[in-house]
């Protein structure tokens, strides 16, 4: 099975087509997600948005997941609850980016081998084994999950600035 893959060749199954049939059986308007978008694995955060109002994006044409608008200031940031696995979480991501985000972060709990200081803090993976299957459609089995490194850095550094957006 991964001895046929072809790595340099685009996929015969776009997420645009799917979007494209969801907004279609949905009666979805056209429109982009906010730019910003949050993975909420666990579904805690998107759980409690939904219950204290906050809209759903309008624009989100996913068939199996709720997107909602949290506004923060003069910006608008989508989240997103209960991707959980692999497979689904990369096909959400791949929706989102179809869809206009620009800026995805996924915020959940793990555990812990090594202590790393004293709680709270947060980890930044940079780059990943990866043995679950589903990646294995995306690049050789030899080579780790990379994270996208001037993301990572404005990330790392506690603040997002959206002017790097245009240059990547």
């Amino acid at each position: 099975l991964l001895q046929r893959k072809r790595y340099d060749q685009p996929s015969v199954f776009t997420v645009e087509n799917l979007l494209r049939e969801a907004r279609r059986q949905k009666a979805i308007p056209p429109g982009n997600v906010p730019e910003v978008c949050v993975l909420d694995p666990d579904g805690d955060f998107s759980r409690h948005l939904r219950d204290g109002g906050a809209p759903r994006d309008p624009h989100w044409a996913c068939y199996h997941t709720e997107l909602y608008r949290l506004n923060l200031g003069s910006e608008t940031v989508g989240v997103l609850g209960c991707a959980v696995g692999a497979s689904f979480a990369v096909l959400v991501a791949e929706e989102l980016f179809a869809s206009g985000c620009r800026f995805l972060v996924s915020v959940t709990s793990a555990g812990q081998l090594v202590p790393a200081g004293l709680p709270p803090y947060f980890v930044l993976i940079e780059r990943a084994l990866r043995d679950e299957g589903t990646s294995y459609h995306y690049l050789p089995p030899d080579q780790p999950a990379r994270g996208q490194p001037r993301p990572a850095v404005a990330v790392a550094h506690g603040y997002y600035d959206q002017s790097h957006l245009a240059r990547d």
